[in-house]
């Protein structure tokens, strides 16, 4: 190791954050999202398995054995199906479009995930790769791209069900963007601070945010559901009018970063409700809602970030196979004539309380 500090004590400032970015970019990637992103597909479709009372994946295990592992190795099994599968484009596709829609898609929810602090510090480094004083305005301008990738899917595939399927998503997440938007604003207001960091630090000394804002979070887990096209909102891709919808034209690794995008963006949604309503990576015992004090200590944080990431993806799944899909008038409706009005609403209410509070002091 005497070697890796003699050639990073060598570097100017600049680039010892250049490397220690993308370090962190490679470790988020590479460890944390595309393992929980692989197994949550797993929980998924075990989960679903004991909900219908069937036995769900439980083959595959380590690779070249007989040794199952209660069906742990079946990501890998996934993996290598996507690779070798015949990547198949129509003829009647608009070619560039077609290729470049599933990196639309898959893109923003990773990029999302950059301003998401998962821990307090590891030694010298925030466990964060961009610290932003604006780290909610970002995420909303990144969430906002990712419908071009559904849009660009339905118009490339030239065909009738897959631009129907883009139309829907591009109306739903439109909607409901609105009412994600409005959801966080009392937050804010509480915390006066647009710092991802700064609304962690407001609840490790006092209540987390779910507790004061309730009906903010419940906002926020609903347009959630629809930004993210699940269950009971995947108008765009139900199967039992448009066949598949946005990506019915669309196999093999286009697919699967179509697949890994939706999950990817499950996580970054999951992970943007423990930083704004759960504490982050803390909890209300103490050492543990105070920023680390030595390596252990950051690397519990971090696993107390991620545990309450798989809980809130838990919920996602579970709702998912628990409630019948909205039809899309209901699904607007219930967008338009019920969360927007609520969450402005609960700005006028929370800025009220702020108010006479200011005033009483």
């Amino acid at each position: 190791m005497d070697w890796l500090n003699h050639y990073v004590s060598g570097l100017t400032a600049g680039q010892q954050f250049a490397l220690f970015s993308l370090l962190k970019v490679l470790i988020a990637i590479f460890v944390v999202v595309l393992p929980i992103v692989a197994y949550t597909v797993v929980a998924e479709r075990r989960i679903s398995a004991w909900i219908q009372d069937r036995v769900g994946p439980n083959r595959v295990g380590i690779p070249f054995t007989n040794i199952r592992l209660w069906g742990l190795g079946q990501p890998l099994a996934d993996g290598v199906k996507f690779l070798l599968k015949e990547d198949f484009t129509p003829a009647y596709a608009r070619t560039v479009y077609f290729w470049i829609a599933p990196m639309v898609a898959m893109v923003p929810a990773l990029l999302t995930l950059a301003v998401i602090p998962f821990g307090s510090q590891l030694g010298a480094q925030k466990v964060v790769i961009a610290d932003l004083n604006v780290g909610i305005l970002y995420t909303f301008g990144i969430v906002s791209l990712s419908v071009y990738g559904i849009v660009l899917a339905g118009y490339a595939s030239n065909s009738k069900y897959p631009f129907l399927g883009s139309i829907r998503a591009s109306a739903q997440m439109i909607s409901y963007e609105i009412a994600m938007g409005l959801s966080v604003i009392p937050v804010f207001m509480l915390v006066g601070d647009l710092n991802l960091g700064k609304v962690i630090a407001y609840q490790s000394s006092g209540a987390w945010l779910v507790f004061k804002q309730p009906l903010a979070f419940a906002i926020f887990l609903v347009a959630a559901f629809a930004e993210t096209n699940r269950l009971p909102f995947d108008m765009p891709e139900s199967e039992s009018e448009l066949v598949g919808g946005y990506h019915t034209e669309y196999s093999s690794m286009k697919f699967a970063l179509f697949f890994l995008g939706e999950y990817a963006a499950m996580v970054a949604a999951s992970a943007m409700m423990v930083v704004l309503f759960f504490g982050g990576w803390t909890l209300p015992v103490a050492g543990l809602d105070q920023p680390a004090a030595s390596l252990g200590m950051g690397l519990l944080q971090v696993g107390i970030f991620l545990g309450k990431l798989i809980l809130l993806m838990g919920v996602f799944i579970w709702v998912r196979w628990m409630l019948p899909r909205f039809r899309y008038d209901q699904l607007m409706k219930l967008g338009w004539k019920r969360m927007v009005p609520l969450a402005l609403a609960n700005i006028v209410v929370t800025a009220t309380v702020l108010f006479w509070q200011s005033i009483k002091s």
